[in-house]
Parts: C-alpha cells; structure tokens; sequence
C-alpha cells in the first residue's frame, strides 16, 4: 500500500488547487474539467478513479467551497463503473445521486423497491439530494437505476447548497446493474463524503493555526499558552486519524479489494471532526463565531458531510457490525 500520490494524481491536486484558490464555481471547475475527471474518456472525461476523486474532493474541503464536485464526481465515477457506455455519454454533464433514505444509515441496504412490470418503477423516498437536477441515479434493493426526478421537495443544507428531498411513487426508471452496485454506489458515495471532510479538517487546521500564531494576548501569541497547543494537537491528530483510514479505504476501493472496515472506520473520524471544528472556534475567541470569518464556512461544511454520513454513532454501530 503506497499513499503517496503518483505524476497523474499530484497534477490533478495542483490543478484543483489553483482553481479553488481562486473565486470558484461550479462553471470554473467544469472547464477546468475537474468535474468529468471520472467519466469515462469515449465519453469525453479523464477516466480517472477513486484515488483521483479524493484527491479533488479533499481540495473542494480544503477551501470550503459551495460546489458539486462530491455528486458530479461520486456520480459518474458509479457510472463509469456500472453503466453503459450509452449510460455514461447521456450523463456526461452530470448526475445527482439518490442514495440517503429517511431514518436509515448511509451503509444500510436500500428501502426503495424496484418492481418490473415490463417495464421498471419505483417506490421509495430518498433525502438530502444534492444538487438535484432532471435525473438521478437511485439506489434500491433490487439494483441501481436512473430515473426523472419530479415533484423534489427542497431542503435546507448548513452550508446552503441545494438538495431536495425526493419521493417515488412508482417512478418509471432505467436499470443500470445489480444490488452489488448500489452496494458499490453507497461505498463510493460515503468515500466521497469522507474524502471532503479531510479536506475540511486540514483547511480549518491551517486557519486556526495560522491564527493562533499572529494572535497575542498579554504580550504573548497564543501558540506560546500550552493550553492552546495542546488543543490544536488534538485538531492535527483527529486530521492525521482521518487521513490515514481515508487514504487506506480509497487505495483499496481502487483496487477493487474489500474496504468496508477501512471506509466505516474513516467515516467515523469524518463524522467525529465536529469536535474538531468546535476546537477550532474555541480557539478563536469570539471571531469564531463571526458568519462572514472563513471558519463559519468550514464548520458548516463539517456539519453537512457529518450529518450525510448520518453522524459517528451510526458508524460505531456499523464499526462493531463488520468486526
């Protein structure tokens, strides 16, 4: 296992860098084409994988930028792996993913039932969409499919990005594969999420770090208190626990080796960097809690992707299941 990053892989960090560091939307990085990395090169991307997806995502973190690189890259790297090439050329641009259910566990097999009546439907209810569009790619029990999205329900996001919730009621759908791709969709999905929340964790590090460095009270910076070091010790090594499971579960998902117990274990860390972020403000005194201070935008970050994730108990309880 080798976690540091080939030619290919450090360009794509640099380049999502660069883009990022600049005013970023989601126009920007489609030109960059950081957002069609995994579709497939006939249908007009890199074809790039997992490793690559994280590496991107952990940058959109690193700047706590409002864009849809976790569903446009988590989508079509499902469909490069489990769609027809025709599949993938449709939805080059793009598609949402329909995969968190009311009251259910981000790993937990899907409620939705897909049924086949010379033609299939579905039924369900599926929540926090992000970036809902014309289409979606749905998780069920019987398999993975697309299907139109209508009659979406907007929800409200911490950070402010848009995501519905959205109900099938016996919706006409396309099959795309099996139940182990929506096994697989779910596992690249959560290794979405985690890899952003890495990239959260180290932006909110650096800012916090920086600040206590410049920051003096009676005559000394705060960096010089052991008080403060001690706390922002514990921030790196929360980061430093994530990365390495995070790192690990993704090499793996690459590989196409088992990396359940890996992907669980940095879910939990993502989900537990709330604690981190809470840390974070402390040490900034009252400008942590100024809405228009950067580290509002991190800590709203961190609160979403922990809250898609469905929080760290529901990863301790899948933690204890797989071991």
């Amino acid at each position: 296992m080798d976690f540091n990053l080939d030619e290919t892989q450090q360009d794509v960090r640099r380049l999502a860098a660069d883009v990022l560091a600049k005013e970023a939307d989601e126009e920007r990085l489609r030109q960059a084409g950081l957002l069609s990395l995994c579709v497939p090169e006939e249908a007009g991307g890199a074809g790039l994988g997992p490793v690559e997806m994280a590496v991107t995502l952990r940058e959109v973190g690193a700047k706590a930028a409002a864009v849809p690189g976790l569903p446009a890259l988590a989508g079509s790297l499902a469909l490069a792996r489990h769609g027809t090439p025709e599949q993938q050329r449709r939805h080059a641009d793009g598609i949402a993913l329909a995969v968190r259910e009311p009251g259910r566990a981000l790993a937990a097999p899907p409620e939705t039932i897909a049924h086949d009546d010379g033609g299939w439907t579905l039924t369900g209810r599926k929540v926090t969409v992000m970036y809902p569009g014309a289409a979606a790619l749905v998780t069920a029990g019987e398999g993975l499919f697309l299907a139109e999205v209508t009659g979406a329900t907007p929800e409200r996001t911490s950070t402010g990005e848009p995501a519905a919730t959205v109900v099938l009621d016996g919706a006409p759908a396309e099959r795309v594969a099996g139940p182990e791709a929506a096994a697989d969709v779910r596992r690249l999905y959560t290794a979405a999420i985690v890899a952003q929340a890495s990239g959260v964790l180290a932006g909110a590090l650096e800012l916090t770090t920086a600040h206590i460095r410049t920051r003096r009270q009676f005559g000394r910076a705060l960096a010089e208190f052991q008080a403060v070091t001690v706390q922002i010790a514990d921030v790196y090594i929360a980061g430093r626990a994530l990365d390495v499971a995070m790192w690990s579960a993704l090499w793996r998902l690459g590989e196409g080796l088992p990396a359940e117990e890996d992907l669980a274990l940095a879910a939990y860390h993502a989900a537990e960097a709330v604690k981190a972020l809470h840390t974070c403000q402390h040490l900034h005194g009252g400008l942590g809690l100024d809405v228009t201070y950067p580290l509002h935008r991190y800590f709203a970050q961190a609160k979403h992707l922990s809250y898609l994730l469905g929080g760290a108990d529901a990863q301790l309880d899948l933690i204890g299941a797989l071991v």
